[in-house]
């Protein structure tokens, strides 16, 4: 089969553009890499660590690149609309890192932008690729669950980590950062059937006493056009120390045929160290106890990536290469889970219903 050459350019060189532009540097079809960041010192070391081509503190500069025919952005979430819409204009493939915004007037803008260009853009909510996940559409697909009939999931994890996402994007609150990903895989086993209302209560003092306006938790229930329901709560206040590396989620699905029952909480997987363990989204922070596979983009082993944000980058990369079938969120899809985890957030705020659309 042949193979199409790409040239890729990693726009943010944080943790996830890092982790996006390794994998990308040791894919065969890539055969030009380009990274940028606003720090440049931040770009020349990433560009040295994965031997890209060239490296900038002008973002446009790598998404203009002549070699450069695919864009992954993975800025802050607060920066994702001026490279996503600039990588469209000039006709060149995008994978953006969820969430798509944090308005739905600068997602409309990105759907239109996709569409009168005709470019190809998916969003990055790379939990659909770890294995239970892929599973579980899989089983859904095969009908041994029946109609969904109820949906009930919770994710958690420490308030140091929730601290840290706030940091860097202070709007990026636990519902828009994290509940996004559970949003879009309910929505994603719920494929054609659409929600028609959200009722949502919040409550928070510890992000509050730290400065920023989010809830530590949110629950919510969305009810689908078909009756189905969907219960989905965050909790991302846990104590510092907490042994998680990331997210710890309970998942179910209850269905007219069947059910599947997902834990994902790691506990199965535990290190006591009295060297101290790293934790990677927080480097001054150590732990003597940790559940080892809890990081939620994955993990490094034996000098390569392991883990939903690798396996997502090679699928991207294989599709656009050889046109591999690709499960990623469409742009109308991360365009509909943006507007679900606003009205969750509407919803917690005022007590309300909110219907939709």
């Amino acid at each position: 089969m042949e193979t199409k050459g790409l040239g890729v350019a990693v726009v943010g060189s944080g943790r996830i553009g890092t982790l996006r532009a390794s994998i990308a540097a040791s894919h065969p079809a890539v055969r030009f890499l380009a990274v940028s960041d606003l720090d440049p010192e931040r770009a020349i070391d990433l560009a040295e660590n994965v031997k890209a081509d060239l490296s900038s503190d002008d973002n446009l500069e790598v998404i203009s690149h002549p070699e450069v025919n695919v864009v992954i952005v993975s800025t802050s979430e607060h920066e994702h609309f001026l490279p996503i819409t600039q990588a469209l204009e000039l006709g060149k493939s995008v994978l953006v890192e969820k969430p798509i915004a944090l308005s739905l007037e600068e997602a409309d803008q990105v759907v239109a932008k996709a569409e009168e260009t005709g470019t190809l853009i998916r969003v990055g909510y790379a939990q659909r690729f770890k294995r239970r996940y892929l599973s579980a559409k899989e089983q859904i697909l095969k009908g041994l669950v029946g109609d969904i009939l109820a949906v009930s999931g919770r994710m958690c994890n420490s308030r140091a980590q929730g601290i840290e996402i706030l940091k860097r994007s202070p709007h990026a609150t636990p519902v828009l950062d994290v509940l996004t990903y559970w949003v879009d895989m309910a929505c994603w086993f719920m494929e054609g059937i659409r929600p028609v209302e959200v009722l949502a209560r919040g409550n928070g003092v510890i992000f509050k006493n730290a400065g920023y306006e989010a809830d530590d938790t949110t629950w919510a229930i969305i009810t689908f056009e078909n009756g189905a329901v969907v219960n989905l709560g965050v909790f991302y206040a846990l104590p510092s120390h907490y042994p998680g590396l990331g997210q710890g989620v309970q998942f179910e699905i209850y269905g007219t045929e069947g059910a599947l029952m997902m834990d994902d909480d790691h506990k199965d997987e535990l290190l006591i160290s009295n060297t101290g363990i790293p934790h990677a989204y927080i480097p001054d922070l150590n732990f003597q106890t940790a559940f080892l596979s809890s990081s939620t983009p994955g993990n490094w082993y034996l000098g390569d990536y392991w883990g939903p944000v690798a396996d997502e980058t090679r699928v991207w990369l294989d599709h656009l290469s050889k046109g591999r079938p690709c499960p990623m969120a469409t742009v109308q899809e991360a365009r509909r889970t943006l507007e679900l985890t606003l009205a969750i957030e509407k919803s917690a705020k005022t007590g309300a219903i909110v219907k939709l659309p």
